[in-house]
């Protein structure tokens, strides 16, 4: 009984010296009294669990694990990073880790997929944003924290994983994934019909800004003059660096502001504005985003659309509008807090809304069907001759890349009326230039 009492009052102690002199004063305040006693309960519980649990606890463990339930009841983003996780996530930032390639968040007590990363494990698979994660391994996820079911997905190298995923019009179904290694490309890029530049950011790491510049100055080396713009394909990206998405977002813009953070305290707002030069010299610029378009993505597109520097199409956004900020605990990992929410520059929240594209564009299969037969000319009884008779066979038309392109655009709906858009915006702007 002595050490359970020296061990409650040496808690009470501790939480008296973090809260303050405040409780020594005469005229104590009643919320630092509820404070006090609730810190009493904490130390009582947790010398309870310490002598009364079935099984022995490690101090560390059970203290890890209230920090954590403390954070985590806030906000699925907020969490307690041991110094494993914070190592994770550190290396995560750089472009390189070990999984199963899946951004996911926590929503009513299950996984929730935000998006898989391009050339993943996961992405193989066929998990889309919006799957739902019940089980691992035939475990049920429910009751475990986002850290916890993170972790039973990391593993070897090599190694299987089956998670049962729960889809909108589906049965549950089971997914075997293989773990390896994922290494993130953070920009990707080619050329379209000799005249498009496409790039594709598949999350803001520290070398999208780079990555970028990169990729456009080699669709203009490839396209010279015939460059009619970019299309900028944001699909499925879940975020990432605040810092790069606003460099990606000046990249394109003049002048401006990019965002906004606004915290409690209207004093530590933050606004991000654009420098001169755009790298894109003017050209039309589209934007594709869709539901697993997340927090940084949903920066740049929400940035380039109130500048109308650029047309958003595709889908609605996820609409992840809130700022985390690690803070490092010297020797004990760090924690991850929501400290603020973007803000577009119009003024707009981002948080639970997302961003609306400009043009609705649903996922769709494009296909070439066989249209019946109708007469033409030459069908007509002693018709003319083409040219006079003159052999024709250099005029054939040619088939060029063929009816589903090389560029691959035929298999993907989105992006097929995306680069049609942005060659109508080109062919407009080139008619407006004439008439002045």
């Amino acid at each position: 009984m002595m050490r359970k009492t020296l061990v409650i009052v040496a808690a009470s102690a501790v939480a008296l010296a973090a809260l303050g002199t405040t409780y020594l004063a005469p005229q104590a305040s009643a919320r630092d009294d509820e404070t006090y006693r609730l810190m009493e309960l904490f130390a009582t519980v947790f010398e309870r669990v310490k002598s009364d649990y079935v099984e022995p606890v490690e101090d560390r463990e059970l203290l890890e694990a209230a920090i954590n339930g403390m954070l985590t009841s806030l906000d699925p983003h907020s969490s307690y990073l041991n110094q494993d996780h914070f190592r994770d996530m550190q290396v995560q930032t750089k472009g390189e880790f070990g999984g199963l390639g899946i951004e996911v968040t926590m929503e009513s007590g299950l996984v929730k997929v935000v998006s898989p990363i391009d050339d993943t494990p996961a992405a193989r698979a066929g998990l889309e944003p919006g799957d739902y994660v019940t089980h691992l391994d035939g475990e049920a996820v429910t009751g475990l924290t986002l850290n916890e079911a993170v972790d039973k997905m990391r593993g070897r190298v090599g190694t299987d994983i089956v998670l049962t995923i729960r889809r909108e019009n589906r049965e549950p179904f089971d997914v075997t994934i293989t773990r390896d290694i994922i290494t993130i490309k953070s920009v990707r890029h080619r050329v379209i019909g000799d005249d498009v530049g496409y790039l594709r950011i598949t999350s803001f790491t520290e070398q999208t800004d780079s990555g970028l510049r990169e990729s456009i100055a080699d669709v203009q080396d490839q396209t010279g003059d015939d460059l009619k713009g970019f299309v900028l394909d944001l699909r499925n990206n879940p975020g990432g660096l605040l810092d790069q998405a606003v460099a990606v977002a000046d990249a394109f813009l003049d002048k401006g502001e990019i965002v906004s953070t606004r915290s409690r305290d209207l004093d530590d707002t933050q606004r991000f504005n654009a420098r001169p030069g755009d790298i894109a010299e003017g050209l039309p610029v589209v934007v594709i985003i869709n539901g697993g378009s997340a927090s940084a993505s949903e920066i740049v597109s929400g940035a380039l659309q109130d500048h109308g520097r650029a047309l958003v199409v595709g889908t609605q956004s996820f609409g992840k509008g809130s700022v985390q900020t690690i803070v490092p605990l010297p020797g004990n990992g760090a924690m991850r807090i929501t400290t603020a929410r973007y803000y577009t520059p119009s003024g707009r929240s981002i948080q639970a809304k997302g961003i609306e594209p400009d043009i609705d564009i649903p996922v769709a299969r494009l296909e070439v069907v066989d249209a019946p037969h109708r007469r033409t000319e030459a069908d007509l009884r002693n018709a003319l001759d083409v040219n006079n008779g003159e052999d024709d066979a250099a005029n054939d038309n040619d088939p060029g890349e063929g009816e589903d392109g090389e560029d691959g655009t035929m298999e993907d709906y989105q992006l097929t009326r995306a680069v049609d858009l942005l060659r109508g915006l080109a062919l407009y702007r080139e008619r407006m230039a004439h008439q002045q």
